[in-house]
């Protein structure tokens, strides 16, 4: 492969971020399979299971932009470092409660509200960290390595966390979760603490600095707008009624083989847009997400295991385009010292309809039925996609 492919391992910074944000993935995709184990072992609900995992998810969502804020005004690999040792902690302790034996749902819900905090705290520092471990011209391959580490990690972890949950218990995978954390924490040391420069205001002041610099740039919230959809569609779709499907047609072990398809497509995605340096990668990667309708479409109309791999397989390598030119271009146009926050504003549009997609589509479908759902969902990705289109500034953003 071309030396420029992997350019960015050379500068020991990124070697150290990259280590860390695997650790760091590995460890959320662990989580959350030896979390449900726990808590359907402890009272085998999933009223119960869902508000544990919805107390993470609301406190996320919540402080996710004043972990923006913290991330613009102090260091971000201080900030890094510390969300991963309280990260570490919180599910050790929820390791040590399943564990012991002590373990009960007030308690799960403290801890994961806790564990959600920490996560506000890290999603804006560890984006916006990257731009200070390569120069400039190496940021797309880093992007694309950077991705094709977390892509790897989160497929090997979801794996590793049910067999070991399966095998030596839940706790002992969460326990697992908590080391990796620790792991990430200790590469996080070595990686520069850019960021810091931000004057110290009231917060709600650096808000509006951040919603200022969001909403100056048309293609930023364009995007962020088409994704509300987008992904509302496809995490209905994919993952509320795609088990549905999967189980009256080709069965749930067949489903896996489905989902580790769009994983493999991501990362030889991710290998091509390291090599390739479009003009205006912003419409090369808005224009491949019209791709994300093919898993909806042949659940819709053709659920054959054949089919179905090969449209997430394609789906996984063209989409992952709009990834690495949606990370770069952020990181080429927004202020560093404004990166974070803006990336926060990114991160809570993208994620805010999520839930309405997940309960909402099982409803539609007891409505009008499971294909035509399905096909609406595909319709409204679409749709989205091209109105992004339309925005002159998206169309016409440039490389640099």
């Amino acid at each position: 492969m071309p030396s420029s492919l992997w350019s960015p391992l050379r500068h020991t910074a990124f070697r150290w971020l990259l280590a860390a944000r695997i650790a760091a993935f590995l460890a959320h995709a662990v989580a959350p399979v030896a979390l449900a184990f726990a808590v359907l072992d402890l009272t085998g609900s999933v009223v119960d299971l869902g508000i544990v995992v919805g107390a993470r998810s609301i406190a996320t969502v919540v402080l996710l932009l004043f972990g923006g804020v913290l991330a613009d005004r102090l260091p971000r690999g201080v900030v890094l470092q510390g969300s991963a040792v309280a990260a570490a902690v919180t599910q050790g302790l929820i390791a040590l409660s399943v564990l012991a034996g002590f373990a009960s749902v007030p308690l799960l819900i403290v801890l994961s509200t806790l564990n959600g905090a920490v996560a506000a705290a890290s999603i804006p520092a560890s984006l916006s960290i990257l731009p200070s471990t390569v120069p400039a011209s190496l940021l797309r391959p880093a992007n694309a390595i950077m991705r094709m580490g977390g892509t790897t990690a989160m497929t090997v972890g979801a794996s590793i966390s049910g067999l070991v949950a399966g095998v030596a218990g839940p706790g002992w995978a969460v326990a697992l979760g908590a080391v990796a954390f620790a792991l990430a924490a200790l590469g996080y040391l070595r990686v520069p603490s850019s960021g810091g420069s931000v004057s110290r205001t009231h917060p709600l002041r650096e808000l509006r600095e951040g919603w200022a610099e969001f909403r100056s740039r048309t293609w930023v919230w364009v995007v962020v707008l088409q994704f509300m959809v987008v992904n509302a569609a496809i995490v209905g779709g994919t993952q509320v009624l795609g088990p549905t499907v999967a189980d009256a047609t080709i069965g749930r072990p067949a489903w896996g083989l489905v989902i580790g398809a769009q994983t493999i497509g991501a990362f030889i995605g991710a290998l091509i847009a390291a090599r390739w340096h479009p003009r205006r990668p912003l419409f090369v990667g808005v224009t491949s997400v019209l791709f994300e309708t093919l898993p909806l479409l042949a659940l819709a109309l053709t659920p054959q295991l054949g089919v179905l791999i090969a449209a997430m397989f394609l789906t996984g390598l063209i989409s992952e385009q709009f990834g690495i030119a949606w990370d770069t271009s952020m990181q080429q146009n927004i202020p560093q010292d404004k990166l974070a926050r803006v990336y926060s504003y990114d991160a809570i549009g993208s994620i805010l309809a999520i839930p309405i997609g997940e309960m909402a589509i099982g409803p539609l479908s007891q409505h009008l039925g499971t294909t035509p759902t399905l096909i609406g969902a595909a319709t409204l990705i679409a749709l989205a996609t091209l109105a992004a289109l339309t925005s002159r500034s998206v169309r016409t953003l440039t490389a640099r």
